[in-house]
């Protein structure tokens, strides 16, 4: 078994115009401080870094990880979650989403979609150059506003999205494969992949890709009432990156799940930091330790209530204490018996 990395601390809920959050430098200084070991960068924040230069330039990664380096970080993963939403979305979420991309394509549904594309090319490329082999990301929306059959969905509505989902991003993936690089969809409302059902379903649309994985986060589970910890038992070998972001979901005679479009603070279902929720961390991180997971414990902050300071400071310490170290013997190993095959067939009486 192999020992989680971390803790790590996912740089976009925290990035910001004022100093130290408005440079890599600055946050790098800022997440040592708060007792992080490892950054994950959002690709799209061209305050942390300048996408297309680090997939063509050795030399400016090489000056990123050395930013990271004067303050002992690690680059856990390169993210691109604003580029994979605009891969694939439903004309209901132009208007909404047309901020995530650059001005020059907004308003313009195929050229948007055709930059977020290379963005995902030029991702695959300079997670390539930093050493990476996972890269974490969203897969868009074509079909969010059917997630309930009513009005009826007309027949292979289903099946000719989650179609159209995987022609698009089949050749990304194949550039994933060409740069050694784990595409790890990260696993969450508003996207058609939002819970193990369409994940599977989305798997076999790419012929079961070997890029195609799971950036796991329990929150986005507690808040659909799935079972997060079995969810981990059905796909942890598709599991190659882990955000530790914590929930709470608390129904009553007036909401649910839905949410009754009230604010973060007022929902059945809200993200608290961890710690603060219903998530059972300390065994999240028995089952994948168990499994073998080869990644780090990313801190997603996202909280309505606490400081993001506290948040980000409780987080690091959070990750650190639930950490397994894991053992290099069995902790029986005092009493074992060492192989006899002829002992072994006294005590079995043949």
């Amino acid at each position: 078994m192999k020992t989680i990395k971390g803790p790590g601390v996912f740089l976009a809920q925290f990035a910001g115009d004022s100093a130290p959050f408005n440079t890599l430098a600055g946050m790098a200084a800022w997440a040592a401080e708060k007792g992080f070991k490892g950054v994950e960068i959002p690709s799209w924040d061209t305050r942390l870094i300048d996408l297309r230069k680090a997939a063509e330039s050795q030399t400016y990664v090489d000056e990123i990880l050395g930013v990271l380096g004067e303050h002992d970080l690690t680059l856990t993963d390169l993210a691109s979650h604003l580029q994979g939403q605009l891969v694939a979305l439903h004309p209901a979420f132009d208007l909404p989403a047309d901020s995530f991309a650059p001005a020059e394509v907004r308003n313009n549904p195929q050229g948007r979609q055709e930059w977020a594309t290379e963005q995902l090319y030029l991702a695959a490329k300079a997670s390539r150059r930093f050493g990476l082999t996972k890269h974490v990301t969203f897969s868009g929306t074509l079909l969010w506003p059917y997630l309930y059959p009513y009005p009826q969905w007309p027949e292979g509505l289903i099946e000719e999205g989650f179609s159209e989902l995987a022609r698009r991003w089949t050749p990304i993936l194949n550039a994933c494969e060409e740069q050694g690089v784990d595409l790890c969809y990260e696993i969450h409302p508003t996207e058609d992949l939002h819970d193990g059902l369409t994940f599977e379903r989305f798997l076999e649309k790419t012929g079961n890709h070997a890029r195609c994985n799971i950036m796991y986060d329990p929150s986005h589970l507690v808040l659909q009432g799935i079972d997060y910890l079995t969810y981990i038992d059905h796909y942890h070998e598709r599991i190659k990156a882990f955000h530790v972001k914590d929930a709470e979901f608390r129904p009553d005679g007036k909401t649910g799940a839905y949410g009754g479009y009230q604010p973060w603070a007022s929902r059945a279902g809200r993200f608290r930091s961890p710690g603060d929720g219903q998530t059972d961390f300390g065994a999240i991180f028995s089952k994948l330790t168990g499994y073998d997971f080869d990644g780090w414990a990313v801190l997603e902050w996202e909280c309505c209530f606490k400081n993001s300071e506290d948040g980000a400071r409780e987080g690091a310490q959070f990750i650190d204490e639930h950490i397994i170290r894991v053992t290099d013997k069995s902790f029986d190993d005092f009493c074992k018996s060492y192989a006899d095959q002829s002992l072994n067939k006294k005590i079995l009486g043949i």
